[in-house]
């Protein structure tokens, strides 16, 4: 198998430092560039396509979250893992909602990290305890998404991707007031209070399949 090739965009270079010293001490990891500002680490991710994007959301230039939704607008199989410090709503849902694959925090352990960048790696969701907390999602409703019809099931693969209602309406071919109707269904169904966290319940049930 071959090593799970890493960039961290990061604008400290102790914690890049920190963080590369120890992922390149495992057998399977290893880190093959670094960045230290948003629109730097989009070009090197572009150009060296990583397996994983570590990425800081406080940064000069561009920060984490535009970086984030340029990226993934640009590179759409990109894996993202968000490492920072904050725990702020307004940072959260957006990232989330674009496609990152997972969000930790820099108080998390050395090993959870390691751990959080293997799971995105495979395409699954890492986020950590105290953010789980707060998009609040419900693992106790497992079969919720069976009462979603086939449309709405249509309506909410787009989500994944980050798109907004107008592109989800011209992808679809459907007005953008039955968009609204099917998101607003999506939320009731799922028993979840916004989109970001319908993306999140559709990404740990596994309802979307993984881009290429």
């Amino acid at each position: 198998m071959e090593n799970i090739k890493v960039i961290l965009i990061d604008d400290h270079e102790m914690v890049r430092l920190g963080l590369k010293s120890f992922l390149n001490l495992q057998a399977d990891v290893e880190v093959v560039g670094e960045a230290s500002n948003g629109q730097e680490g989009i070009d090197l991710a572009l150009t060296l396509k990583p397996d994983v994007v570590v990425m800081d959301l406080v940064m000069p230039e561009m920060d984490g979250v535009e970086a984030t939704l340029t990226l993934l607008k640009q590179w759409k199989a990109a894996k993202i893992l968000v490492l920072t410090s904050y725990l702020d709503n307004e940072k959260i849902y957006p990232v989330i909602e674009a496609g990152a694959k997972g969000y930790m925090l820099k108080t998390s352990s050395a090993a959870e990290i390691l751990h959080s960048i293997k799971k995105v790696a495979q395409g699954e969701l890492a986020i950590e305890t105290e953010v789980d907390k707060k998009i609040k999602y419900h693992d106790q409703h497992p079969d919720l998404h069976d009462e979603l019809t086939a449309r709405e099931r249509d309506v909410l693969k787009l989500l994944t991707k980050g798109y907004d209602n107008q592109t989800i309406a011209d992808q679809l071919y459907i007005s953008l007031k039955t968009v609204k109707t099917h998101v607003s269904n999506i939320l009731a169904k799922l028993e979840v209070e916004d989109r970001t966290q319908a993306v999140v319940y559709a990404f740990r049930h596994n309802l979307v399949a993984q881009d290429d």
